[in-house]
């Protein structure tokens, strides 16, 4: 640690790396907020400086704070807590592992940087006995990390699922409503400012993975990366598969999914997997509109928790980051240290197409005799059972949408492919997963 004594006059001080929206909502409350900050961390939250791409800009700061250095403003003796709000990972990453050496806790928002180098920065922190948090990785403001980390941690997690992504949700929860397609619902989030200028991140569930990644590390005690998440984006959904979902009293959301699964050995295995997926109008996650997060906890004595608010933004996610602060100040004053990271369980990763779901397919068909028959022939001789089938006609063919009971990934993978090779099947359009359901 640096070696600071603190108390009531001596300031802990703090660096805040970017000043975008919510870098800039940090410095807003550590500015307005000066009495209480004091008040709850029981000594003063001194600024040492803001570091920040360009300078020149006027941003109403006192030049003094601003700097492009970060990593001299990082190193500085006077700075004991380093706020990484830049994004990316390379600079960050360098940033954070010399202020872990330095003995200076830090708190992040940057989920890609964890989802990739959390054991790193956890082997920093602990070499220094200092504070890494990241509660504003995901979710923004919802408080999702020091439940599992410190609430739960007496029990034992068994699923982690929701929506952590508020672009996707607001594409989603548009298209529901509206009928509209994708490319509409896009530019409107596009217009809302609820997507990037290149929504690769959100759209293809980049962004939902790299928080599905963090969150089974913690809930699991192994470590989980990005590259361990299944994925799939929303991209390709229609308004036919909104009216199909209805139609079953279903709506579609883009799921991160992170859960213990048994294996043949006796010994759990972590699925961890990001898709969209039909959900029951019943369920608590359907009713999460717009751009809002929810995430359901599910734990063997504690049951189901919910966790529901605003996802991304400036003063929300902001929010999430200074609890982390005032945490970690609390620490550096009292001498304490928050948790460390638990990855003792060391659980290995299950490939997806072990995981067993209930499946949504929808088919162009001839509209004639035999075709039914023929294709609930192909799903029994993979072993897939159906549990529903509905035909529409369209024109001179047909659409075939079949539900069916729980089956693999992999069994559901070769019978779609079979489906395919038949001659009076046009296309197979969609193939979405149904998820909670009874199974």
């Amino acid at each position: 640690m640096t070696g600071a004594q603190f108390g009531a006059d001596q300031p802990v001080g703090v660096a805040v790396l970017g000043y975008g929206n919510v870098g800039s909502e940090v410095v807003r409350i550590l500015q307005e907020q000066v009495d209480d900050l004091q008040q709850r961390v029981g000594a003063p939250l001194a600024l040492r400086g803001i570091a920040v791409r360009d300078a020149s800009r006027d941003r109403g700061l006192d030049p003094d704070l601003v700097t492009t250095d970060a990593r001299a403003l990082v190193e500085r003796d006077d700075v004991d807590i380093v706020v990484e709000l830049i994004g990316g990972i390379e600079l960050p990453r360098e940033l954070v592992l010399a202020a872990l050496s330095s003995g200076k806790s830090v708190v992040t928002a940057n989920k890609a940087l964890l989802s990739e180098h959390t054991g790193e920065l956890a082997e920093a922190a602990e070499a220094r006995n200092v504070d890494l948090y990241f509660e504003a990785a995901v979710a923004g403001a919802i408080p999702v990390i020091r439940p599992l980390t410190q609430s739960l941690a007496g029990d034992r997690v068994h699923r982690v699922a929701g929506i952590v992504n508020g672009t996707t949700n607001f594409i989603l929860s548009a298209m529901s409503e509206t009928g509209a397609d994708y490319g509409e619902t896009l530019a409107e989030a596009g217009n809302r400012g609820y997507a990037e200028a290149d929504p690769t991140a959100d759209v293809e569930g980049f962004d939902a993975a790299a928080k599905a990644a963090i969150l089974a590390s913690i809930a699991f005690h192994s470590r989980v990366s990005a590259s361990d998440v299944h994925r799939e984006g929303i991209s390709a959904i229609t308004p036919q598969d909104f009216e199909s979902a209805h139609a079953l009293g279903c709506t579609i959301k883009l799921l991160s999914i992170c859960e213990r699964v048994p294996s043949p050995g006796g010994r759990d295995r972590i699925s961890a997997r990001v898709y969209p997926a039909l959900v029951p109008d019943s369920h608590p996650l359907a009713t999460v509109g717009g751009a809002f997060n929810a995430v359901v906890v599910e734990a063997e004595n504690a049951g189901r928790l919910m966790f529901y608010g605003q996802g991304a933004g400036g003063a929300p996610t902001a929010s999430a980051v200074m609890g982390d602060v005032v945490m970690a100040a609390r620490n550096k004053v009292n001498g304490g240290r928050g948790p460390r990271e638990s990855k003792y369980a060391n659980l290995e990763i299950a490939p997806i197409g072990d995981i067993p779901t209930r499946y949504f397919v929808n088919m162009q068909v001839a509209d004639k005799a035999g075709v039914l028959s023929a294709v609930a022939a192909e799903f029994a001789q993979h072993g897939v059972s159906i549990s529903t089938v509905r035909q529409e006609g369209e024109g001179t063919g047909a659409r075939l949408v079949v539900v069916t009971h729980t089956a693999s990934d992999s069994a559901l993978s070769a019978t779609v492919s079979a489906l395919e090779q038949l001659e009076f099947v046009t296309a197979v359009t969609s193939v979405l997963r149904l998820e909670g359901t009874h199974r």
